[in-house]
């Protein structure tokens, strides 16, 4: 049924790969082309749950809401979710299969292949078009044996590539030019043309590199994109320190901290982006600043990022933080810290089994990892609300949390399970799920929980859909759409 594949490879990580795809799916779903977006393999913190309960990249559940679709496994089939500086979970499919170092990791790369062949060619005969996203470049030489991020499975499925590069990073000529040389002949074949992203000014000043690249390289540049001011997309993986924005009359100030492993940052994206909300993220070695909020986010490795929290200071500062009245939510891998212990005894994440380590003491339960990963989409109404209050999230967790006493759950979900804790005093919340800030309602009432009394209202996923749509028009602009889409099928027929 497919009509036509294209992959998108960066110069770089970061080059805008996520970005391009994204605004790819919408422009073929206004255009009534059945688009599904797909990565191979994708390296990332930021994950998703879809509705049968499987993990995948997070880019790839932006790119299918993009596309009109739910998130699906067959979009991402290999995410590798780093524990260690070597070492990361790998999940085929949905489901972990476990941790490998990075040698392990390349020896499994073969059976990893087929998994990602079998997803690709499922949806290939579901969809018109598959817009595939590669990882990283595609000229890192050390990675090149055996590769399925990049031009290796371009070369399996034999599709056509658009190479993209920020301009904003400076290079940009070196960085394309360099990285089509490195290809072998037959990649280089392949390679339909470039895209620039983010460009800023005027663009007649860059005619002329465009003019020389295209001759130099015998390839056609695209379109050029401009730096789109104050864009926000839900980032694949890195935290983005600088704030969206600077508000120093702003009725709520939060504190985050940011730890080596912290996970699904986009948790607090709906809070960074909020009118009366002012969010500040704290790294190593950095001075915790006053707050009316500590939110404390997902670990993908509890136990050394709480050794991590310790060592910064974070334990003395929320004592005191909370005997002058301020208020915490811990998320996931930050509900177990607040825990009294923490149990790990088939090393899951430490290479010790049953080692355990003491939480904060902030609640009175105990966390203990096993095996089977909780991967569930979740939908609720919240307990501590005087009305109803719907809440929505995904949980993604391997830790079994049970409490030493009768607590206040943080809500009741729609199997009626109790789900969470909220402190007798009123300052504590903890949960596993994510995405609790995203859902207006629920975001409402947790702002007024922190203190903020007639808070604006605050949609996300509307806000999502803008920004994806305000990225289209650009692409829509700046690139000949269906000159492009020309140019793949041909491909498609003449191979």
């Amino acid at each position: 049924m497919t009509a036509f594949s294209l992959m998108i490879q960066g110069t770089t990580s970061d080059a805008g790969k996520s970005t391009l795809v994204t605004a790819l799916c919408r422009l073929l779903a206004r255009r009534g082309i059945q688009v599904a977006p797909f990565k191979p393999q994708n390296m990332a913190l930021n994950s998703a749950v879809t509705q049968d309960g499987n993990e995948i990249g997070r880019a790839q559940a932006v790119q299918a809401y993009a596309a009109g679709l739910a998130p699906h496994v067959d979009m991402n089939p290999i995410l590798l979710k780093p524990n260690t500086d070597t070492g990361a979970q790998v999940i085929i499919q949905g489901k972990a299969v476990g941790n490998m170092n990075a040698v392990g990791y390349h020896e499994y790369k073969n059976i990893a292949k087929v998994a990602a062949l079998d997803s690709y060619h499922r949806l290939a005969e579901q969809y018109q078009a598959v817009i595939i996203e590669g990882a990283g470049s595609p000229a890192e030489i050390n990675l090149r044996a055996r590769d399925i991020a990049n031009m290796g499975f371009a070369e399996s499925i034999d599709c056509p590539v658009i190479i993209i590069a920020d301009i904003d990073k400076g290079g940009v000529f070196a960085h394309l030019v360099g990285t089509l040389d490195l290809l072998s002949q037959s990649e280089q074949d392949r390679v339909i043309g470039f895209v620039i992203n983010r460009f800023r000014g005027d663009i007649s000043l860059l005619q002329s590199g465009l003019d020389w690249l295209e001759e130099r390289t015998g390839k056609q540049v695209l379109g050029v994109l401009p730096f789109l001011k104050g864009f926000h997309l839900e980032s694949e993986d890195a935290v983005t320190k600088s704030p969206i924005k600077t508000d120093t009359n702003a009725k709520l100030n939060i504190v985050i901290p940011i730890m080596p492993r912290t996970s699904n940052h986009t948790d607090w994206d709906a809070l960074r982006l909020h009118p009366d909300v002012q969010v500040t993220l704290v790294g190593a070695n950095e001075t915790i600043p006053p707050a009316d909020l500590v939110i404390l986010p997902g670990s993908k490795s509890v136990q050394s990022d709480l050794a991590f929290l310790r060592q910064e200071g974070w334990q003395d500062y929320l004592k005191k933080h909370l005997r002058y009245g301020g208020k915490v939510i811990g998320i996931c891998g930050g509900y177990q810290m607040l825990g009294e212990q923490l149990r790990d005894p088939l090393g899951l994440e430490n290479p010790h089994p049953d080692t355990q380590s003491a939480g904060f003491g902030l609640i009175p339960m105990e966390t203990v990892l096993e095996k089977d990963k909780q991967l569930k989409q979740r939908q609720g109404t919240l307990s501590f609300t005087t009305t109803s209050t719907d809440v929505t999230g995904y949980e993604i967790h391997s830790g079994v949390s049970r409490f030493s006493q009768n607590v206040m759950h943080f809500c009741v979900l729609e199997n009626g399970e109790k789900e969470g804790y909220v402190s007798n005093d009123n300052q504590i919340i903890g949960t596993y799920l994510h995405g609790v800030f995203d859902h207006p309602d629920a975001l409402h009432a947790l702002l007024n929980w922190a203190g903020v009394k007639n808070a604006a209202t605050f949609d996300y996923d509307q806000y999502r859909d803008s920004e994806i749509n305000r990225l289209a028009d650009s692409a829509e602009q700046h690139i000949n759409i269906d000159a492009l889409i020309k140019t793949c099928r041909a491909f498609q027929k003449n191979n």
